[in-house]
């Protein structure tokens, strides 16, 4: 077969992303091709590399599924072209999967490989909808039992008398269209009508769903609620705990889908806020950080930055590149000398002080206007001069504030921002279909590209229960100009405050 490379079976968890393993985890970031399924969560694909070839392999109603003899066949192929092969399944491979069929097929083409459990959703969505499987109270053992087998056929592989007499709780997967039938054979079979019964559907998730009722009635619940698959329906008396330990759709946030158009690279910040919370997030990254235009400006004031007495920064992004440049100049952050340094906000004070260093200003209101006022009530800045590092498309009243009072200014492009369009964790196409309830906002860029790419007026006119939350003044100036008013402003233009708003709703 010539040189051979390696698939790895992996279970991706029940839904959320963080519920993956740290195997899994290791294994996507080291990836050359990954082949995921219809119940993995897209998220995790961000964990590939951005080399990597990703591969859906089924199964949504309106993709092509690849069949599954077709699929060993590429798994086989991209191993035996020495690739490291991710095949990411949603749950565990081996639980109600094909996992164990991909495996021996791998093992009949002479393919190594490896398996990775995960986190199935036969614990995990109970687990979130606040039931446990065993408690000493109820019950000390479970049986899970799949749905997809319809219990009317002639010859059932299920022995249906033995698992209505089975003591303690029945964990049915996949059997939501079948509810009234499974319901049926097990009353049919000796268990009580009043037993109690609650189905899960998309556990773990932020969109998570969750119905009760009893043996006797759950198929009406069904009916009457338009509840679909993919769920979990557990039966015995551990659903009554649900009153009491259902922490995951108590939280203040539980069932809002909510949009963070920020960076790749800075989106986790306020997702992972969000996600606490309770919301489903959608991250859906509108801007890019990329060199700007021309260096040369930058390599002058990096190396004669002995000649500065002020580095205002506007940004962590600003920040980051200023350091990156610097730093292939000179060796020591001494080499920075007695210059002071002003930050916008406390999210650039942060950053800064990565580096060790001491933030000599930090305006009351987070804006560059306010940033200007700050240093010229600080000081008489008339022939002080001052580096502005920022993104090429900067607002250009700060430089202008100070200019007028005397100041000396370099004001120079270290990044620039242009228009983020791929979608590899499918959470634009998500948007598209499902839209959201609310949408972030941490940048007048991001308000523009996001209205470049979904036409943010008339999304929010064919949606009027859409609503927006802006990061401060400026990002609210911007949705202004485009006839839209946010529905939330932060109090304090951070990423906390961003949260808070929402909060507060």
């Amino acid at each position: 077969m010539g040189l051979t490379g390696k698939v790895y079976l992996v279970g991706a968890g029940p839904g959320d992303a963080g519920l993956l393993t740290m195997r899994g985890a290791e294994l996507l970031r080291r990836a050359d091709v990954v082949v995921y399924d219809s119940l993995v969560n897209r998220e995790l694909l961000a964990l590939a590399p951005e080399a990597a070839e990703v591969i859906f392999g089924g199964k949504r109603p309106r993709d092509r599924a690849i069949p599954q003899d077709e699929l060993n066949r590429l798994l086989a192929e991209k191993a035996g072209a020495g690739k490291t092969v991710v095949r990411l399944k949603g749950g565990d491979p081996y639980i109600f999967g094909r996992g164990g069929e991909e495996a021996a097929g791998l093992h009949r083409d002479g393919v190594p490989f490896e398996v990775v459990p995960g986190i199935s959703s036969i614990i995990a969505a109970p687990s979130y909808a606040g039931i446990p499987l065993t408690h000493r109270e109820h019950c000390s053992s479970f049986t899970v039992i799949t749905g997809h087998e319809d219990p009317d056929k002639e010859e059932s592989a299920l022995d249906w008398e033995r698992i209505a007499s089975e003591p303690g709780t029945k964990v049915f997967l996949m059997g939501v269209e079948r509810i009234g039938k499974i319901a049926a054979a097990l009353e049919a079979n000796g268990l009580d009508a009043g037993t109690p019964v609650a189905m899960v559907r998309w556990g773990t998730l932020g969109r998570q769903k969750t119905i009760t009722g009893t043996i006797a009635t759950i198929a009406d619940e069904v009916a009457k609620t338009d509840f679909k698959a993919p769920a979990v329906t557990i039966i015995g008396g551990v659903s009554t705990l649900r009153d009491s330990l259902n922490w995951f759709e108590n939280r203040p946030l539980f069932g809002q889908r909510v949009v963070v158009t920020r960076t790749r690279s800075q989106a986790s910040t306020l997702s992972g806020q969000l996600k606490d919370l309770g919301a489903d997030v959608l991250e859906i990254p509108t801007i890019k950080i990329v060199p700007p235009g021309s260096n040369e400006p930058i390599v002058e004031a990096v190396t004669g930055i002995s000649s500065y007495d002020w580095i205002v920064f506007t940004s962590p992004n600003g920040v980051e590149q200023f350091f990156d440049y610097f730093f292939k100049a000179f060796r020591d952050v001494r080499d920075l000398g007695s210059i002071r340094f002003a930050a916008v906000g406390p999210a650039t004070a942060k950053k800064l002080t990565q580096f060790h260093l001491n933030i000599d200003l930090i305006p009351e209101v987070y804006t560059a206007e306010a940033t200007a006022r700050a240093l010229l009530d600080h000081q008489n800045v008339e022939n002080i001069s001052v580096l502005l590092a920022r993104a090429e498309e900067a607002n250009s009243e700060l430089p202008r504030m100070l200019e007028e009072q005397g100041a000396i200014v370099d004001d120079i492009a270290f990044y620039k921002t242009i228009p983020e369009t791929g979608d590899r964790n499918g959470a634009a196409e998500d948007f598209e279909e499902n839209g959201a309830d609310w949408i972030t906002f941490a940048s007048s860029s991001a308000v523009k590209n996001f209205d470049a790419r979904f036409n943010l007026a008339k999304r929010c006119e064919d949606s009027p229960s859409l609503k927006l939350a802006s990061i401060g003044p400026e990002t609210t100036k911007t949705l202004n100009q485009l006839g839209l008013k946010p529905h939330v402003e932060a109090g304090e233009s951070t990423i906390d405050g961003l949260a808070e708003a929402l909060l507060g709703e």
